[in-house]
């Protein structure tokens, strides 16, 4: 599933040649997502000049003067761009054209659990953004937030800070990654934990997702990034996908567990 890293270089890929095209055309092949395309997205989208994208969670939003497009690349979407009349595969679903010669843009989710919406609104107030948290790498989310947000918290620690009301944007892989830098068992219950090991904890997520974003994303079984290139960052990680393997840093054997149907994967002597 991509998560905030990939959506963050999806985003950096595709916005240089997006910001002031004109949306010529929009064909929608299937509009059966995770939630249906609306007639709207077309009539009201085409023609209008892109001024700029920004990025919410997961979400990215493309902005025009009449609205913007919110896209959720979901458990296996992407977007890519594609030379003029390339010829759509089976779970390419959506392009973009525009004025002029240059590359379409091409929506492809071969599980279709993903979203292309269209709001006239604020898109921060839409109803999938009014709920998140706030963003990880931002000075919004610091230690006295997270602090009180976990007081009183009878929840693993791993699954609190994967919770986007809470926080957004820390899937599951660095989650993983953040636990194991921070030394805090992915099991431990969130009101539990002291403030002082919350100041780190908040250092290694910012540290791990700003690791991945630089690097361009994790490259799992789906995810290309809007250059089309993939990410980079799985040859660094610690312990995601690395069960039964020697922990990096004390060589005991790493254990993987089940939580919330997730892989959980950490390391029984550094992780406390």
């Amino acid at each position: 599933m991509p998560e905030l890293p990939e959506v963050e270089t999806t985003l950096r890929g595709i916005e240089p040649l997006l910001v002031e095209q004109t949306v010529a055309q929009i064909d929608v092949r299937q509009p059966k997502l995770r939630w249906p395309i609306t007639p709207a997205l077309v009539t009201e989208m085409q023609g209008q000049v892109i001024t700029h994208l920004t990025r919410r969670g997961k979400y990215i939003g493309i902005h025009t003067a009449a609205g913007t497009l919110i896209i959720h690349l979901g458990m296996s979407g992407s977007l890519y761009f594609v030379e003029p009349e390339t010829a759509p595969l089976f779970h390419d679903h959506v392009d973009f054209r525009f004025a002029g010669k240059g590359p379409w843009l091409r929506y492809t989710d071969p599980r279709r659990f993903g979203a292309v919406l269209w709001t006239k609104g604020d898109w921060l107030a839409h109803e999938l953004l009014a709920h998140l948290g706030p963003e990880p790498l931002s000075e919004d989310f610091h230690i006295d937030y997270l602090y009180e947000k976990a007081k009183g918290r009878k929840v693993a620690i791993k699954s609190f800070i994967m919770d986007s009301k809470v926080v957004v944007g820390v899937g599951n892989i660095y989650a993983n990654e953040a636990l194991f830098m921070a030394g805090i068992r992915p099991t431990r219950m969130a009101g539990n934990i002291s403030k002082a090991r919350y100041a780190v904890l908040i250092e290694c997520i910012k540290t791990v997702l700003a690791a991945a974003i630089k690097q361009g994303g994790t490259t799992l079984k789906d995810f290309v990034g809007g250059d089309g290139k993939p990410g980079y960052f799985k040859q660094e990680l610690m312990v995601y996908g690395r069960a039964d393997q020697a922990c990096t840093a004390c060589g005991a054997v790493l254990k993987e567990i089940r939580q919330g149907q997730r892989s959980t994967v950490y390391c029984p002597k550094c992780q406390t």
